[in-house]
């Protein structure tokens, strides 16, 4: 138990919450032991106001003896002073000791604290048996305890609590002590919570009243701090935390609304100038001197901010967070050095400099003493910040003390030095131990200039490797720039120059412009001073075309570069080869002409267009472009050129690929304050900061040379583009040059070269490849239509294009064509030849001879210079052979077969192929030219039946894109046959047919007697184009036959309903359905058909199928059968079924079919019916294309035909069923129908209309 002696309050975190303890103290000095060590073993769930979550904590207390002096007076807020609870002791068990002193005791207690307001108290008696039973008056029914609760707890009988023997080890002492230690806990935790509430209600009316006059930011400051100090008591760090970030918060709002204009009375102290700045401290939990200085509002801003994060970097370590406290650390030391600004604090110069640089060095230190090394390797990331301010303050210290400068320091800058040691104050006890105290290396860095070199050095060097380690290339070569600065500075520029060279990387590749230009400026100074005359002559370059100087800057570096071109070299190796880059740059090249394709000996002109960056003329004594020459063959590259660039002309991209980088795009973002209509804050912010930010390659880019300018090597070719004596002007030239063409062959542009006196600025290489194309070419022929498609059957026009080459066509050349019978040449009076030159102009025309025999057409040549182009057209007529039918699909279903033909068809039109031989003067070997011409016609033929009546209907249907006019149609039998006749039904003698049109035509087909077996017919017309219809009439014919062409059978249909008059839907009706034979068969016939003779009568067998393939009626029963069918002219057999309807309207018959069935010769004969009909269930029908045609599935649907193969072995003969020819069967129901009505009990009514 501590002494009773006031000590001056310790604000650190080993307080603990107070609690009085009157009565009998020897009592409690036996208990203190046990109560101190048991009492924060158990958490206690700790319930706050205003919807906070709830927390486990563990409590502790500092017990002290009760005295009035402790009791809080009226206007006092401590907390950590302020004594929660109140605890009276006593043992007594004797009524007489009781009434006579520990009554009278308790009175006096109670007095005390209903006198100062104080409430939360806690009577304990301690029974002990030993007492007990020593005295004999103790009372008989009520024991002290209860005496005491009547006297003293009259409505809270929990505050007096009996404790048994707590010294004794027995389970009721340990029950009862149990139970006392949670009372404790209970009557603290709400004490803590009553009184801890009404502080912060009181502090949150005291911070509603800041805008009031004499409201100080510095009372406000303690109070909430007794509040931080209460939960940092309680180990509660993180709202600890909270309080002084509130804080921070409050005041950094002041400042800025005193920047704004908007300034508060209290603000004033903190505006005096600054006359310490010895850094933060951060090695103390509380530094009681800035605490007293705030607390009697003496406090500079730079002691309030650090004494507010001293204690924050305390909460932040405790709570294991030590990162975040170099985050915050680096935070704070700019808005430090913004808020003096704000304030218009008068701050000694370099001052700041030196409070930043300890502060930073004191903030490393103390992370370093709460963390390892491998922790501290492992988070370079976060203390990577403060290595680098600590470096750029060191470096402002250096500047302003003249530490930097060649010549060391003047006494102004010795003056300068000693105000700011004075500054600083005396070193604090904490660091007077260390060597390495920041203090220390401050006052040694400013001591001499060797001591700040090492000192700078030491610290760039060790940022720079951090920088390296985790990635940020970009600060380290920053940082290295910043050294290179240094280096110049001491007259070091070797040093400085590779510095600069690697920051010089970074621009270039992520397109930094102003820093990249005030990098080269650096290192051109550097270059200079070293004499680096190759490297500096390439550096001035760059910099005098670049935008970003001035013109007397730009100027300065062209001067540079052409006074050292206009000195004699001292040998012949004296030429400096510079990038052409940084002298102009190329827009595009033009070819004349256009194709970049030439023959041998031909003008080709290339048109350069291109920028001069120079600020001022150049005079360019050769403009020089190095030429690769190889002998591939000619072509291909200005084929695809002309494709890309019809203009002829070749684009150069304004940076190379290497360089290429995405534009920066940028966008305003705003923020409205809610509570405020006004803007809360603005900024700027990239939208593809992950194309311009990602990692880049090592590749260089094309347009800032890296390498040594010797790499720059200059071709030596034997064949040049060559420009003399030019001078280019600022901005956009235009350079001719002359291309040679001697030889055939591919020309490839690889070195572009200006030489300007001793230098030389070259491009490498040419991208993208430009080339052009000499070529020496063999005559060729070609032979076109003029037309899409050539017709044949009318005069076409073929085109005749020679292309001479390096043949010079003489007097007495002609060309000899092999005449054929069915593509005769025909002769024109007006026939021209054209002769063009290479460039596509027109030099002449010349009549053309020509001459036939009956194998060879000979046409004369003019006279045609070598690489020109001679056209001239003929007129050729390919004459159509007679037209056999093709294999067609006819309309009643037969195939119909063609002969062989030359013919072939392409596309649904006949195609004929003419061959042509052609004999050229230059060359020795005959030229076969290929001529498809197009049958402007396809024909069908149909075969129509109408009962007994027979027509032909001819289809003839324009497969061409020319209209015609169609005369003289006619169709003949070539057999002649004396009994048949062919009837024309045809109306018109002339027809138009269009394109893609048809045009049909009709003939009937009679006979007398025996009907013909076979005919053979022409279908022949007459044509000419619509458009010319005076023009000579061509023929055109079409040859087809026909085979059994008589009707041999009838089916004929009816539908009745069983009882009412008309069908209903879902009611049976009757189908009967009449074969009848309409004529007896001839001998031919009996060969196709099987017959069978039974008891005298001759039958054949037929078989039947009824089938809907449109779903209006369902089939019951049988659907097909075979019957047996008397062989005589109109002999009749009726078939009877029933149907059912299964929509209402105006339904057609259902398909009718008739076959032939021919049972195998192995099988067994079916025996005849009575009435000579024969029905059979199972049927094979294994026809594929019939199956496919007649629609199976419907018929296996029904279950009226079965396969017979799955009832056999295999191997065993099947009967099959053969169709009948086309026109054999007639057909009357087809296009019947029948009217169907819906049932009377349907509410829906559904029609089926066809």
């Amino acid at each position: 138990m501590e002494t009773h002696e006031e000590k001056p309050i310790i604000y650190t975190m080993e307080n603990k919450p107070i609690v009085t303890c009157a009565g009998d103290q020897t009592l409690f000095t036996a208990l203190y032991g046990s109560l101190t060590q048991q009492l924060p073993r158990e958490p206690m769930e700790w319930r706050r106001s205003y919807g906070r979550a709830p927390k486990m904590i563990y409590l502790e207390a500092n017990f002290v003896q009760f005295k009035e002096e402790l009791l809080p007076k009226e206007g006092n807020k401590a907390l950590l002073t302020f004594p929660f609870l109140h605890i009276y002791w006593t043992d007594c068990c004797d009524t007489e000791v009781y009434k006579a002193s520990v009554k009278e005791d308790m009175q006096r207690w109670q007095g005390v604290l209903k006198l100062h307001g104080s409430v939360d108290w806690l009577i304990v008696v301690v029974e002990n048996d030993n007492k007990k039973k020593n005295k004999t008056n103790i009372l008989p029914r009520t024991s002290i305890v209860d005496k005491i609760r009547n006297d003293f707890c009259n409505k809270q009988s929990d505050r007096c609590v009996a404790l048994s023997d707590p010294l004794k080890e027995s389970s009721r002492s340990q029950e009862s002590w149990s139970s006392f230690l949670t009372k404790l806990r209970t009557l603290l935790l709400m004490s803590f919570t009553k009184n801890l509430g009404r502080f912060e209600d009181e502090m949150r009316t005291l911070r509603e009243k800041r805008t009031e006059p004499g409201w100080s930011f510095c009372d406000y400051f303690m109070v909430q701090e007794e509040l931080a100090f209460v939960f940092e008591m309680l180990q509660q760090f993180e709202d600890a935390l909270v309080q002084y970030d509130e804080l921070d918060a409050l005041f950094t709002q002041y400042v800025l609304n005193f920047g704004a204009g908007d300034g508060a009375n209290w603000l004033g102290s903190f505006c005096e100038p600054v006359r310490s700045w010895n850094g933060l401290l951060l090695r103390r939990p509380i530094d009681m001197e800035k605490r007293d200085l705030i607390q009697r509002g003496e406090a500079s801003l730079l002691d309030l901010r650090s004494y507010l994060f001293s204690r924050q970097c305390t909460l932040l370590i405790f709570l294991q967070r030590p990162w975040e406290v170099t985050a915050r650390a680096l935070e704070l030391l700019h808005n430090c050095v913004q808020e003096l600004r704000l304030l218009e604090v008068c701050v000694v110069s370099g001052a700041l400099d030196c409070w930043v640089f300890l502060s930073c060095l004191e903030v490393l230190h103390r992370i370093e003493g709460c963390c390892d090394r491998s922790q501290l390797e492992a988070n370079v990331s976060h203390t990577v910040g403060l290595w680098t301010y600590a470096t750029e303050k060191l470096k402002s210290l250096g500047d302003l003390c003249g530490l930097v400068s060649e010549n060391g320091p003047n006494s102004e800058d010795l003056n300068k030095t000693v105000d700011l040691l004075a500054g600083l104050g005396a070193e604090r006890p904490e660091t007077a131990n260390s060597l390495q105290s920041p203090y220390k290396k401050l006052k040694e860095a400013l001591s001499s200039v060797e001591a700040f070199e090492k000192h700078y050095l030491e610290l760039s060097h060790a940022a720079m490797e951090m920088y390296r380690a985790i990635g940020r290339l970009r600060s380290a070569r920053l940082l290295g720039k910043s050294l290179a600065e240094f280096y110049m500075r001491k007259g070091d520029p070797q040093s400085a120059e590779n510095f600069l060279l690697e920051s010089l990387k970074s621009y270039v590749s992520e397109s930094w412009s102003l820093p990249l230009t005030h990098t080269r400026k650096q290192i051109a100074e550097c270059q200079k001073q070293l004499q680096k005359m190759d490297e500096y002559l390439q550096t001035s370059a760059l910099l005098a075309s670049d935008a970003n100087l001035s013109d007397d800057e730009r100027k300065h570096f062209c001067q540079e570069i052409l006074t050292f071109a206009s000195q004699a070299a001292e040998s012949k190796d004296g030429r400096v080869a510079l990038s052409m880059s940084s002298f102009t740059q190329l827009h595009e090249l033009r070819f004349r002409p256009a194709s970049a394709l030439v023959h041998v000996g031909a003008v080709l002109q290339l048109e350069l267009h291109l920028c001069s960056l120079m600020p001022e003329p150049v005079r360019v004594e050769q403009l020089t472009a190095s030429i690769h020459f190889t002998l591939e063959q000619p072509g291909t590259t200005a084929q695809k050129r002309a494709a890309q660039n019809p203009d002829g002309t070749v684009t150069f991209p304004a940076a190379s690929p290497a360089s290429a980088s995405p534009a920066l795009e940028l966008c305003e973002i705003q923020e409205l304050s809610p509570s405020e209509s006004g803007l809360s804050t603005a900024g700027v912010v990239c939208k593809n900061m992950h194309l311009l930010m990602r990692r880049h390659d090592s590749a260089t880019s094309l347009d800032t040379p890296h390498t040594a300018p010797a790499a720059l090597a200059v071709e030596d070719g034997a064949q040049m583009l060559k420009a003399s004596d030019v001078t280019l002007l600022p901005g956009n030239n235009s350079i001719v040059f002359t291309a040679p063409s001697q030889k055939p062959g591919t020309y490839t542009l690889r070195q572009l070269c200006a030489s300007v006196g001793r230098v030389q600025f070259v491009l490498p290489h040419i991208y993208p490849v430009v080339q052009y194309e000499v070529y020496s070419q063999e005559p060729q022929l070609t032979i076109q239509p003029l037309t899409e498609n050539l017709l044949a059957g009318l005069p076409q026009q073929v085109k005749f294009t020679i292309l001479t080459g390096h043949y010079s066509v003489k007097k007495g050349d002609a060309l000899q064509l092999s005449n054929t019978e069915s593509m005769p040449v025909l002769h024109s009076s007006s026939c021209s030849a054209r002769i063009i030159s290479s460039t596509g102009e027109l030099v002449g025309e010349s009549a053309l001879s020509i001459q036939s025999s009956e194998k060879v057409t000979s046409i004369s040549l003019p006279l045609t210079p070598p690489y020109h182009t001679l056209e001239f057209l003929l007129e050729v007529l390919c004459h159509i052979p007679s037209c056999p039918a093709r294999a067609e699909h006819l309309t009643n279903g037969q195939i119909s077969h063609r002969a062989r033909s030359r013919a072939r068809f392409n596309s649904g039109a006949a195609v004929i192929d003419q061959k042509v031989s052609v004999d050229c003067p230059w060359s020795i070997y005959s030229t076969l030219v290929s001529l498809t011409f197009h049958v402007p016609f396809k024909v069908k033929h149909s075969l129509l039946s109408a009962g007994r009546r027979k027509f032909i209907q001819v289809c003839l249907q324009n497969v061409s894109d020319t209209n015609f006019q169609l005369t003289n149609q006619t169709l003949v039998e070539t057999q002649q046959t004396p009994s048949l006749e062919l009837l024309s039904l045809n109306t018109k003698a002339h027809s138009l047919v269009f394109r893609q049109q048809c045009v049909f035509s009709v003939w009937e087909l009679r006979w007398s007697g025996v009907p013909p077996v076979s005919l053979e017919c022409v279908f022949s017309a007459i044509f000419a184009p619509a458009d010319a219809p005076d023009a000579a009439l061509k023929p055109y014919s079409y040859e087809f036959s026909l085979e059994r062409v008589s009707t041999l059978y009838s089916v004929r249909a009816e539908i009745r309903p069983d009882a009412d008059e008309h069908c209903r839907t879902g009611a049976l009706c009757r189908l009967e359905v009449s074969l009848t034979r309409l004529t007896e068969p001839c001998d031919t016939d009996q060969s196709e058909e099987e017959f069978s003779e039974s008891e005298g009568l001759r039958t054949s067998r037929l078989m039947y199928e009824v089938i809907d393939n449109h779903s209006n009626w369902a089939v019951c029963g049988k659907s097909s059968g075979v019957v047996s069918m008397p062989v005589a002219a109109m002999a009749t057999h009726k078939v009877q079924m029933e149907v059912m309807p299964l929509f209402a309207g105006q339904l057609p018959f259902p398909n009718i079919r008739v076959f032939k069935y021919l049972p195998h010769h192995a099988s067994a004969a079916l025996p005849p019916d009575t009435d000579s009909c024969v029905e059979n269930d199972s049927l094979s029908l294994l026809d594929k294309a019939l199956e496919e045609q007649g629609d199976t599935a419907s018929l296996r649907s029904r279950g009226s035909v079965q396969s017979l193969g799955e009832q056999q072995p295999r191997g065993v003969p099947l009967p099959k069923r053969q169709a009948f020819g086309p026109g054999q069967v007639f057909n009357g129901t087809q296009g019947r129908q029948v009217l169907v009505l819906p049932a009377s009990d349907h509410h829906v009514l559904e029609v089926n209309v066809t």
